[in-house]
């Protein structure tokens, strides 16, 4: 008797992976924004760089990461508590990668200094390259980097520390973070009653000799398998910013008790956790009662990662969307020569040029605002406006990335659904978008002089792009309103595409003129694709989104 065989059908007109690439390299507006922030020198590092983590074996870690969830391990064998959470070894490979590479610490001396020239931007490249892959574990990586912005209002503490923060291993022992090669560091801020709210925080700080024992809890802390984190606590003079080890001085496990990890839509690889303190040692950072002024220095890093990411996770929906299309035939062609399909691709590519070279444009004033008020006044004013826009763009791009794949990037085989499901977090960490608006609000009230100057200087360089002179009438008028904050999204995110369209303007631009026809003078229509862009500004779009 003969059996039938398996295969029934050839498999055609499937595209391949989009794999074994150079992120780097093929992405045309990302090279050409380093460059004009100052980081061309950087091209060959960021190509290795790009070709390593565009490679099948880093894609294979990515997936695996997500698919194989962190698991608490409360306590030993013995019943001993441990409070170790275990993660797939592609996680540590992730980790092992990002480390390797600077990405949690090229921005300081080993000092722990601003590094200067253009280490902001190149290691914005990189993480924008790594965010492509896998983005759960760069959520201790940026932690650790913004770590030493809080610490260096405790400069002795600082000292310590700094040494193995400062190298370039990933150690993932369970084991007191002066033992290791190398150290990562997390942060927890929230609490069940407040959230963002971090005033109304219940859990208290007691003075043990020079030290603290802290009880209470945290809502939300993620990577708990850090070696350390910056919780804010109240202590006597009010809430008060305090370095956490997981290991207490005498090399006993420092009383931090993980309750539980949070089951969340996405960021699957990267564990976030509830958690109680009982009575767990701590040293101070900064003063008593300066403790969101300490922590803020933190998060304002942590922001901009956020933005960087999210543009990263776009990019990469892009990427693949024009890889699929350029292989998938409909109708008898190539999906990517399909006028509407065009259509599509070219405003998504516009969407993600500009954004690239706002995020870059921020980077640029992180690395030059210690020597440069106007940049420092940029930086302050931009980074929640760029973290609103730029995060709250994503979750709709990247379902039209899935859309353009059909069916194909909907299932989990694929990484869209996986990037769709991680793109909301980075609008929601870190300050919501209506905390976002309003920290732009208090930027414009503490410093409006600088502020102004800041305004004027993107007007100039978006002077003579349709709707520029418009937007910033709109603005102005916005935020002088004494009911400024009702219209504070419509102000903020129009601040954030001038800003953006100033900034491509530099580097392209004809596509800052598109860019700011489609958005500026007009509203941009609520889906991708539904502009009127010539034949000439699709194809170079495209073109220079993947060559």
């Amino acid at each position: 008797m003969t059996h039938p065989a398996f295969a029934t059908h050839e498999v055609f007109n499937q595209s391949p992976p989009f794999e074994d690439v150079d992120l780097f390299t093929l992405d045309m507006p990302l090279s050409e924004s380093i460059a004009a922030n100052g980081a061309a020198a950087a091209a060959q590092e960021l190509s290795e760089f790009g070709k390593h983590w565009g490679s099948a074996a880093m894609a294979a870690r990515g997936r695996a990461a997500n698919e194989n969830t962190p698991k608490l391990r409360s306590f030993d064998s013995r019943g001993n508590r441990r409070d170790e959470v275990e993660f797939h070894p592609a996680y540590h490979e992730l980790m092992a990668r990002s480390a390797h590479a600077g990405v949690h610490n090229s921005t300081w001396t080993a000092q722990g200094k601003p590094a200067g020239a253009a280490a902001e931007v190149v290691r914005a490249a990189k993480f924008y390259i790594a965010s492509q892959v896998e983005t759960g574990h760069l959520c201790p990586i940026t932690m650790t980097r913004a770590s030493v912005a809080a610490l260096a209002a405790q400069p002795d503490l600082l000292a310590k520390t700094m040494p193995v923060i400062a190298t370039r291993a990933y150690d993932p022992g369970f084991a007191p973070w002066w033992t290791k090669r190398g150290m990562t560091l997390g942060m927890g801020m929230t609490e069940k009653q407040g959230g963002t709210d971090v005033r109304s925080n219940m859990t208290r700080a007691e003075r043990d000799g020079s030290a603290y024992r802290i009880t209470g809890h945290k809502w939300f802390m993620s990577a708990p398998m850090c070696d350390a984190f910056l919780v804010l606590a109240q202590a006597d003079e009010g809430l008060t910013c305090f370095f956490m080890p997981r290991f207490a001085p005498d090399g006993s496990v420092n009383a931090i008790q993980f309750q539980r990890l949070k089951d969340k839509l996405g960021n699957r690889s990267n564990a976030s956790s509830e958690v109680e303190f009982v009575g767990a040692y701590a040293e101070r950072v900064g003063e008593e009662g300066k403790g969101i002024r300490t922590i803020i220095q933190m998060v304002q890093l942590t922001r901009q990662d956020c933005a960087i990411a999210s543009v990263g996770l776009m990019r990469s929906g892009l990427s693949h969307a024009l890889h699929h299309a350029r292989h998938r035939s409909v109708f008898q062609k190539h999906l990517a020569d399909q006028p509407l399909m065009q259509a599509v691709l070219a405003d998504m590519a516009l969407h993600v040029e500009a954004s690239v070279a706002l995020v870059m444009r921020l980077c640029r004033a992180f690395d030059q605002a210690p020597e440069d008020p106007g940049e420092a006044a940029y930086m302050r004013l931009l980074t929640p406006a760029i973290k609103y826009w730029v995060c709250k763009s994503a979750p709709g791009f990247l379902y039209e990335a899935m859309e353009c794949l059909g069916g194909n990037g909907y299932v989990e085989e694929g990484i869209l659904a996986r990037h769709y499901r991680e793109s909301p977090v980075n609008a929601i960490w870190e300050g919501s978008g209506n905390v976002m608006c309003l920290d732009v609000l208090r930027a414009l009230s503490r410093e409006p002089d600088a502020a102004t100057a800041v305004l004027q200087d993107i007007a100039e360089q978006a002077k003579g792009l349709p709707g520029g002179a418009e937007a910033v009438a709109s603005i102005a008028k916005s935020f002088r309103r004494p009911d400024g904050e009702r219209v504070a999204r419509l102000a903020v995110e129009k601040l954030a595409l001038l800003a953006a369209a100033a900034a491509l303007n530099k580097i392209a631009p004809h596509h800052a003129e598109l860019f700011a026809a489609t958005r500026l003078a007009t509203p941009h229509a609520s889906m991708y694709g539904a502009v009127d862009l010539a034949n000439d500004d699709i194809e170079g779009l495209l073109a220079r989104a993947l060559p």
